[in-house]
């Protein structure tokens, strides 16, 4: 049974993808793949923004053809499960719940650096909202 600790030629490696592909499985490997990503990134073990392995190297790591790991990864995509840039790489999407805990974290960073500057929190929500605009949007 293939399995890999994958990880990226890049500087955001993603943290504990690991991934067993069954050649004995009924289940195709790519399926497996798409399955064992899907579930990584939903359980948190994959973090929203983890970079994940280029297609040709994950495809090496598992001893799959390129094609196959680049279906999983087109079905990923499509599921909204991962975003690809182009040539940066393909990333675990921020989905629902993980953006509002990836803006809570940011929050949270914020208003600590605020008080270590000693800002009034008045004037630090004043210019968080003209960061964001007018509107506050």
């Amino acid at each position: 049974m293939p399995t890999a600790q994958a990880g990226p030629t890049g500087p955001t490696p993603p943290a504990g993808l690991r991934l067993h592909i069954d050649p004995s499985s009924a289940v195709p490997p790519y399926e497996q793949v798409r399955r064992e990503v899907e579930r990584q990134a939903t359980e948190g073990v994959l973090t929203p923004g983890a970079r994940l392995p280029t297609v040709r190297r994950l495809a090496e790591d598992l001893g799959l053809a390129v094609n196959t790991v680049a279906r999983a990864y087109r079905e990923l995509e499509q599921g909204g499960v991962v975003v690809t840039r182009g040539r940066s790489g393909t990333f675990v999407a921020v989905r629902g719940e993980d953006r509002e805990r990836e803006v809570r974290v940011a929050a949270t960073a914020f208003a600590r650096r605020v008080r270590e500057l000693e800002v009034d929190p008045d004037v630090a929500v004043r210019l968080v909202r003209e960061a964001l605009g007018a509107d506050g949007r």
